[in-house]
């Protein structure tokens, strides 16, 4: 697999990398630890070196399942990790980038992890109640002292976004984008261009929705954290599949499915973009690795654009708690 770069500091990684979280956290009951292990493995040896993770998603049990996977090939992958959420009860009960909070977290992280260094730690919201420059700082700092070699931010605004990158250089912004969700294209991409950070898209198959295995008559289990959002509602769905129908007409005439074609469209959009597909399927990894070598004339990306743009896409992407707190 080709390789991108994301910040000027030359933090390099394989062009998709692997969203882990649905591994333990969010999807339903976790799959088993040692089929998790072996997929891990699995993506490392198809050319995957870039691998996302976070305290929360568990809490904790999926920086446990990387420790475990990567120790013996720790100098193959390249991980990325997170803090920024106060932890209660197994829970996540508001936002926490405190100074002392960062550096606790990153210690328990680099713990579970089995390795000596982050390599690339984001702040995963916003806290209303730290300056950012508090923020940057104290994980510069952890840069300095050899515990963390590159800073992320996500779901962060421009202005923030310049804020913390007038005091710690940051190499990249962790944000959701998708055919199903271009918002970043009005202010976040020309912002990262300018000040050369890199663009990892969580979420760019839309939670699954543009896989086009899921539709108005799909069912998701209680734990299934999708069956809280708007956007998966069954009038949503039925709304939201036009999108799908669209793309999936483009990727039968590129002898590809519809998460590739996806996955590539977001891939042409800027060569310093990493789309970070999630899954805890071998063939849908392979499915989605595929999509890395793809190549989208600049008619068929067009098309694509053209067919984003006739569809309204229905449903919030949160609740409206939820949302109120990314907007802050």
């Amino acid at each position: 697999m080709q390789t991108r770069t994301l910040g000027k500091n030359g933090l390099e990684v394989s062009a998709l990398g692997l969203g882990c979280m649905g591994m333990s956290y969010a999807y339903g009951i976790a799959p088993d630890v040692k089929e998790m292990v072996s997929l891990l493995h699995a993506a490392v040896e198809r050319g995957v070196t870039f691998f996302d993770t976070a305290e929360i998603y568990g809490p904790y049990a999926n920086e446990s399942l990387l420790g475990e996977a990567f120790a013996p090939i720790r100098d193959k992958v390249v991980i990325a990790t997170k803090f920024g959420f106060k932890i209660e009860d197994g829970k996540h009960n508001g936002t926490n980038s405190r100074p002392d909070h960062i550096r606790s977290v990153a210690e328990a992280s680099l713990k579970r992890l089995k390795t000596d260094v982050i390599d690339l730690l984001y702040q995963h919201r916003v806290d209303p109640d730290v300056p950012i420059e508090d923020v940057a700082g104290t994980v510069g700092d952890l840069i300095r002292e050899g515990k963390v070699k590159h800073f992320g931010l996500s779901e962060a605004g421009p202005a923030t976004i310049r804020a913390a990158h007038a005091v710690q250089p940051v190499a990249a912004l962790q944000s959701e984008y998708s055919l199903w969700w271009r918002e970043p294209e009005a202010e976040i991409l020309p912002t990262l261009e300018e000040l050369g950070i890199g663009f990892v898209p969580f979420s760019p198959l839309g939670r699954g929705f543009l896989t086009g295995k899921i539709d108005a008559d799909t069912k998701f289990e209680s734990s299934d954290f999708r069956a809280t959002l708007p956007r998966f509602s069954e009038e949503a769905r039925a709304a939201n599949g036009k999108l799908v129908a669209l793309i999936a007409a483009i990727a039968k005439r590129k002898l590809a499915t519809p998460a590739q074609i996806a996955l590539a469209w977001l891939l042409a959009q800027k060569p310093w973009i990493v789309p970070i597909p999630g899954t805890t399927k071998l063939n849908r990894l392979e499915e989605n690795i595929h999509a890395a070598s793809i190549d989208l004339s600049a008619d068929d990306l067009a098309d694509i654009t053209r067919a984003a743009d006739s569809v309204t896409i229905e449903g919030a992407r949160y609740p409206a708690a939820t949302q109120a707190m990314i907007n802050r």
